[in-house]
């Protein structure tokens, strides 16, 4: 079924091992993650609120410019999967080689800005000047390392588009064991590393993904990757422009998704008294759903390399065959997860806060909300099906018809127009959510993504 050098051929064999190979190195590699960010914030803890704000800060900064890395790492493997599944390993080759050209360009045309431009950047936040410089320093670092965290992207979903799913398994644990030891050793001067103070947690992150960036450089001097280095290093303007057209949907779907998210606090914060309470609560349920989408994203990831590759292959019914089955493994994952939270909801919430009003309303939320994870799954792992067969424009319309003309407009009419309060805004997350999944397995059903050209 395998061969180490090649990856994992995903286009024959046990629908259901194939599942289960793609999506547990993935599943790592999500609680992974998690732990990073978990472990910036809780060391910033240790040194003042104003460094924990600042990285908070410029976290979400760093967010919003990698998304174009994200979303090029998608339209990358929606066309790597096809040619590893037709079994043209030269064209994908070909195809990677452009697609890390141009991530090191638009890397570097976003480095410039974020250097020269982070102090107005920083002051449109509008921080008191304690926290200014701070985040200064935590962006003019994050800007250096910007270029090797593209690589490191796009790299990884270079080898999961080929099924080689333990080489960006193996490069992530690296990474995070550097970022977090780092954050540690350099916060506090653990021996023989110099105390670097706050700056210490910006330099753990960007050595980790430098680090990072070189592991996986390494992995295409071998196995079918031979000839990376030894091909044609022009920029393919249609290649690239290919990527580009995948690749658009796919970002802009992400900053409409947290354009939303921050028109949706805005409504909360707009609630008079409850209003603190509502957006504490928000924020307290959104870190407890975490452990629910790191399942749902893990598989939504493994949807994409499976279905895209079956395509190549011209495995068309298996493809459909194959995203049907893993929602079935997802829905009985987070079903689970979902009830165990919901009856726990309030013991959950008071780990994280003591305050009897924002306790209650984050049991509430967590109530609410649990009940439309099923739905979130389903749109996140079908999603991420058509993503891998090129359907990215298809995608992007759903989640933002389900954000933008669903989720706000009921939440602002049931809590601001008819009174409900917090109530209406969850009334409205979960109904718009529940249309989302519905109208993406609707999509998946009709199968329009199976006669996209993505190349």
């Amino acid at each position: 079924m395998t061969a180490n050098n090649r990856g994992l051929n995903l286009t024959i064999g046990n629908i259901w091992t194939n599942i289960w190979q793609t999506s547990w190195p993935m599943f790592i590699i999500m609680v992974l993650n998690f732990f990073v960010g978990l472990a910036d914030v809780y060391v910033a803890g240790f040194i003042s609120p104003e460094v924990q704000a600042a990285v908070g800060f410029a976290g979400q900064i760093y967010f919003l410019v990698i998304i174009v890395a994200n979303a090029i790492s998608i339209g990358t493997l929606a066309i790597l999967a096809r040619s590893f599944g037709s079994g043209d390993d030269g064209r994908a080759i070909g195809i990677a080689r452009q697609s890390m050209l141009f991530s090191v360009l638009v890397a570097a045309g976003l480095t410039v800005p974020a250097m020269f431009f982070r102090s107005g950047i920083i002051a449109i936040a509008g921080f008191p000047p304690s926290v200014r410089e701070i985040a200064e320093q935590f962006l003019k670092i994050f800007s250096l390392s910007l270029g090797p965290n593209y690589l490191l992207i796009i790299s990884n979903a270079v080898f999961r588009s080929g099924g080689e799913m333990k080489k960006p398994l193996f490069t992530m644990l690296v990474v995070s064991t550097v970022n977090i030891a780092g954050d540690f050793a350099l916060v506090f001067g653990i021996y023989p590393f110099p105390n670097l103070g706050y700056t210490g947690i910006a330099i753990s992150t960007a050595t980790s993904v430098t680090i990072g960036m070189i592991i996986n450089l390494g992995f295409f001097t071998s196995g079918r990757w031979k000839p990376f280095y030894s091909g044609p290093w022009r920029v393919s303007t249609e290649t690239i422009r290919s990527v580009v057209r995948l690749s658009w949907p796919a970002a802009l779907l992400q900053v409409a998704w947290n354009a939303g998210t921050l028109i949706l606090y805005n409504i909360l914060g707009h609630m008079g008294a409850a209003s603190v309470a509502a957006m504490a609560a928000i924020t307290n349920g959104l870190r407890i759903e975490a452990i629910i989408y790191l399942p749902a994203f893990a598989l939504n990831m493994a949807a994409a390399v499976l279905v895209g590759q079956n395509l190549g292959a011209g495995e068309t019914e298996r493809a459909e065959k194959t995203g049907w089955k893993i929602v079935q493994a997802g829905l009985i994952v987070v079903t689970i997860i979902s009830a165990v939270i919901f009856v726990l909801a309030d013991s959950l919430a008071s780990l994280l806060t003591n305050d009897p009003a924002v306790l209650r309303e984050t049991a509430r939320y967590l109530r609410f909300n649990m009940l439309s994870e099923p739905f979130m799954a389903l749109s996140s792992i079908l999603g991420g099906g058509m993503q891998g067969a090129g359907d990215t424009r298809g995608t992007m319309w759903v989640i933002i018809v389900a954000m933008w003309l669903v989720r706000l407009p009921l939440a602002y009419t049931l809590a601001m127009g008819l009174g409900y309060g917090t109530t209406g805004v969850w009334t409205a997350m979960i109904t718009s959510m529940a249309f989302q999944g519905i109208l993406m397995a609707v999509r998946f059903h009709r199968g329009a993504w199976k006669k996209l050209k993505v190349a």
